[in-house]
């Protein structure tokens, strides 16, 4: 069909219009080039597809079963120019994006809302998984972005570096007064600890730095949220790592009391992950740019 393209135009406008001439005008081309383009496909598909008439011309039986698949053809094509002009225009589309459950309730949900109310007929569908599943995901094609615990070091990706987040220790009334100084790593591991479970990206990273401070850290609770991890605190089961920006208000409220270590865990960054070299949509990338 691509060879003969301009045949099949050619084609659809005599059709349509029953006169090479009118054919010519509609397609702003001489009179001489629509019937060479005609006269062309009827050689190659070895027969005519129009006969002359007083009124003009007309599509012969073979042309009458050709016009079908050329009109229904050409109206794909423009439905396509429209679908794609509807999604440069945010008037349709689709965002696929992998987070967990964490930075999807806390970063995410904001800019979800807005984004959502300024474009409602673009799809959105997030996945909630750690960031090592994320990634597998967005590797996988089933995901635009993720958004991700950094650090994370991978030749795939893309790694654009987001809001910092502070790793912190929080407690409730039952060990307030641990709140009250600050305590040495080696203190801290003798009290009941709740973390994150093991395979989550904030959990290495806090495992390796209580190593480089000479301790080995043993939980009492691993949990699967940082919802979780506040909740037992609150009611008194141990001391939780979570992220400082996120209690913010629990701490604010005393319903929690940091536990200042000597030696506090260096700021990580939320990461906007994309794959290397594979475009985004229209849709993905207007959302990815509104992200801080």
């Amino acid at each position: 069909m691509v060879d003969n393209f301009e045949g099949y135009r050619a084609f659809l406008a005599v059709a349509q219009t029953g006169s090479f001439s009118k054919a010519a005008e509609k397609l702003s081309v001489t009179q001489p080039a629509v019937s060479h383009a005609v006269r062309r496909l009827e050689e190659r598909l070895g027969g005519p597809l129009f006969y002359r008439t007083p009124a003009g011309v007309r599509l012969t039986s073979e042309g009458e079963v050709l016009h079908k698949f050329v009109s229904q053809a050409f109206h794909f094509l423009e439905n396509g120019e429209k679908k794609i002009a509807e999604m440069r225009e945010l008037i349709a589309g689709e965002v696929k994006i992998g987070a967990g459950d964490t930075l999807c309730r806390h970063y995410l949900l904001p800019h979800l809302e807005s984004f959502h109310r300024e474009h409602p007929a673009v799809k959105i569908q997030v996945t909630n998984r750690t960031t090592r599943e994320t990634i597998a995901l967005l590797k996988e094609g089933r995901i635009d972005f993720g958004i991700v615990n950094l650090p994370v070091k991978d030749s795939q990706l893309v790694i654009r570096e987001s809001i910092p987040l502070h790793d912190c220790f929080v407690a409730g009334e039952a060990f307030r007064e641990l709140a009250e100084r600050t305590v040495s790593w080696e203190e801290l591991v003798r009290h009941p600890l709740i973390l994150l479970e093991q395979g989550s990206n904030i959990r290495g990273y806090i495992d390796r730095f209580a190593r480089k401070q000479g301790v080995a850290i043993q939980p009492e609770f691993e949990l699967g949220s940082i919802d979780l991890l506040v909740q037992f605190a609150r009611i008194g089961l141990g001391v939780a790592c979570v992220i400082r920006e996120f209690v913010a208000e629990e701490l604010n409220k005393g319903a929690l009391y940091e536990v200042r270590v000597d030696v506090p865990l260096p700021p990580r960054r939320v990461g906007l992950v994309t794959l290397r070299d594979v475009p985004l949509s229209l849709a993905a990338g207007r959302f990815l740019e509104r992200l801080p």
